[in-house]
């Protein structure tokens, strides 16, 4: 049987959601998408009973109301989710940042891309390495994928 996916995309900006839908439907995996629209809604779906957690989340960090860090901190220090694979998805690069993500507990963080193959590398890249090689947590020097 073919494994079917379930990823969960948190970020505001609508092209964004949409070059990543894309992508997403070029890759060689049956994947169902869902997506948020800021921390709040994120937060909310991610503590309701009745929800499925994803396979994998993908976070913006820019977002209204509750931003990309205070959900990762949120979800970490929550027993049902901080086992949850989460993949920062974000424009900003400052090292700080970055080394502040992998210490709260991030699994990988992926600059968004202004090309569209190199954003279909990159994501091809986190998931194999997520779902098809089980690495959820690598190493510092792996943390940051780059196209």
């Amino acid at each position: 049987t073919i494994k079917k996916y379930n990823l969960l995309l948190a970020d505001d900006d609508t092209d964004d959601c949409i070059f990543f839908t894309e992508a997403l439907h070029e890759l060689p995996l049956i994947v169902n998408l869902l997506t948020v629209h800021d921390g709040v809604e994120l937060m909310q779906l991610l503590t309701t009973e009745e929800t499925t957690l994803p396979d994998i989340l993908f976070l913006d960090l820019n977002m209204p109301r509750k931003t990309g860090m205070e959900c990762l901190s949120e979800i970490k220090n929550n027993n049902k989710l901080k086992d949850l694979p989460i993949v920062i998805y974000s424009t900003s690069c400052h090292s700080d940042t970055v080394n502040l993500l992998y210490a709260n507990g991030a699994n990988y963080y992926i600059r968004k891309p202004a090309e569209f193959w190199q954003l279909k590398k990159t994501m091809h890249e986190v998931l194999t390495l997520i779902i098809q090689k089980n690495i959820s947590k690598p190493g510092k020097d792996s943390f940051v994928i780059q196209p």
